[in-house]
């Protein structure tokens, strides 16, 4: 027999302050329904905790989804600047540099952010952007623990694509 009262799945944010964790938890359920709702949400926990990566993280994710890639982009460049500094490493991603082992934390988080702001700058046309990105995260994570290869797959598509597009405008 279910439960029909049962708690809908609660996303593990990792520690975050009570209040914090319930407006995620809230934004991630209005998303469905309500995606304004839900941005707003996020944006009350942003403004709550501005520290709090998973917040950065709930923000340009539905933003991308919804292709608000305006927003998307400026979201993950704040989160972006947050999780650098968390990590006691610069604003400039191009100044970054990691050690053999992938870092942790607010590293990882940054790195993962420098992933998504790749695939952003794909959905905006700018894969020269994406390019650059993509470079500096094969060098800081080799074994692609955060998923940039995938990402990268992807620009070698568009890149592809446009390269094919021009020989047929040409021929």
């Amino acid at each position: 027999m279910t439960d029909t009262f049962a708690e809908p799945d609660i996303i593990n944010f990792g520690v975050l302050p009570a209040p914090v964790n319930a407006l995620l938890q809230q934004g991630v359920v209005a998303y469905r329904d309500d995606p304004a709702r839900a941005d707003a949400l996020f944006r009350q926990a942003l403004r709550a905790a501005p520290d709090q990566l998973a917040v950065y993280f709930c923000l340009y994710k539905i933003h991308t989804y919804q292709g608000n890639l305006q927003d998307a982009h400026m979201v993950a460049q704040d989160g972006l600047r947050e999780a650098a500094r968390q990590a006691g490493w610069s604003t400039d991603w191009r100044q970054w540099w990691t050690g053999p082992e992938l870092p942790d934390g607010p590293a990882r988080f940054a790195l993962y952010t420098l992933k998504a702001l790749a695939f952003i700058n794909l959905r905006q046309n700018r894969p020269d952007s994406a390019a650059r990105k993509l470079a500096a995260l094969k060098m800081l994570d080799p074994s692609g623990a955060v998923g940039w290869p995938v990402i990268a797959a992807l620009a070698e598509g568009v890149m592809q694509d446009a390269h094919s597009d021009i020989q047929a405008r040409i021929s």
